[in-house]
């Protein structure tokens, strides 16, 4: 019985996280590959570790043939009959090979081979590990920063956080946690290489998920993101439950709900408004925190005309047309804003853009 060869691989199945059926078949590949290079290269091997007393058994097979050419892989019909008279030209032999008589650069092949299978099943469940999470949001530590980018230790893996990826005018710290959004998974045969985001739309919607039961539990959806990083943020949300505050949900009693997400986003402003399959309805709830006075749509050309009183027209467009573009990325339509021309405001609507 070899007792410490099962006492190694449950050991590895325990610190490494690796399957003990993964580590048995990766021994029987490289023992049967050093016995091939001890036999020569046409040799037909192969081997069985037992998987419940750990004996390792080598087979070698040859071919039952009228005039042997090849010893290797070849044996006479003489020789097969005095192992067994039912042998005939054509069938296959098995033989037992001892693994201790290959020699030591065998057994060297043999160790090389299994370090590599175990480094390859490790990669693969790592691999596994991250492509579960791909389109997901992970908590890392901020381990380095320079110019390049920001490199985040994930735990089992490292990424780095690219310039491109980065809220404009974040600033990260060795130490610091931060939360980024795994937008893609791949890998080669010696690394695997994680592409995290601070930047994606899809960030604020995986944030939100984590901070309103509402949302994850099904009875809130959200329908749309359109964000410009950094600065502003519009999500639009919705619920069939005619019970259920699909706006009222994500802010959260005092504001506590999108005060994390702000907060996670180092103060990003975030707009949550109602959807509607109303392009008019879902329009005007786009703009805010602008009034508006009237929406007219145009189906065929995908395009709003919408009138605001001339006091809210600067609030509805936004700074550098920030409000107005959100709000049509948000709903999909092109969004033409004009004034009603009514130069004063009503002293209690005297609103200031936030």
């Amino acid at each position: 019985m070899n007792s410490e060869l099962l006492t190694a691989l449950d050991l590895l199945e325990k610190e490494k996280n690796l399957k003990k059926e993964v580590m048995c078949e990766a021994l029987e590949t490289a023992v049967a590959t050093a016995c091939r290079k001890h036999l020569g290269g046409a040799a037909d091997a192969h081997a069985v570790v037992d998987r419940k007393t750990g004996d390792i058994r080598v087979f070698f097979n040859k071919t039952v043939v009228e005039e042997v050419s090849d010893p290797l892989i070849e044996i006479s019909l003489d020789e097969a009959k005095a192992r067994d008279p039912k042998y005939e030209i054509g069938d296959v032999v098995e033989f037992d090979a001892d693994p201790a008589k290959f020699g030591r650069i065998a057994a060297i092949t043999a160790k090389q081979m299994v370090v590599q299978k175990i480094r390859e099943a490790e990669r693969g469940n790592i691999y596994d590990e991250y492509n579960e999470k791909k389109n997901g949001i992970m908590t890392g530590k901020v381990e380095k920063v320079d110019r390049r980018g920001v490199l985040v230790d994930l735990g089992t893996a490292e990424t780095v956080l690219m310039p491109g990826e980065q809220i404009p005018g974040e600033k990260y710290h060795p130490g610091q946690s931060i939360k980024v959004y795994v937008f893609e998974v791949s890998r080669d045969t010696r690394n695997i290489q994680l592409l995290v985001s601070r930047t994606h739309p899809n960030l604020v919607r995986k944030l939100f998920e984590q901070e309103v039961p509402e949302i994850s539990d099904g009875s809130v959806q959200i329908k749309n993101v359109a964000r410009e990083p950094g600065s502003r943020t519009k999500i639009s949300v919705f619920s069939e439950l005619p019970d259920v505050d699909a706006v009222g949900s994500c802010v959260g009693p005092r504001g506590g709900r999108v005060a994390a997400v702000v907060d996670e986003l180092g103060g990003e402003k975030i707009d949550i408004v109602q959807y509607s399959d109303d392009p008019a309805e879902y329009i005007r709830a786009a703009l805010s925190p602008a009034d508006v006075v009237s929406v007219d749509i145009d189906e065929a050309g995908k395009s709003a005309y919408v009138v605001v009183p001339e006091y809210q027209l600067s609030l509805a467009i936004g700074k550098e047309g920030q409000n107005a573009r959100l709000a049509a990325r948000l709903t999909g339509w092109k969004i033409d804003i004009k004034s009603d021309g009514v130069t004063m405001a009503p002293p209690e609507a005297d609103k200031k853009e936030n």
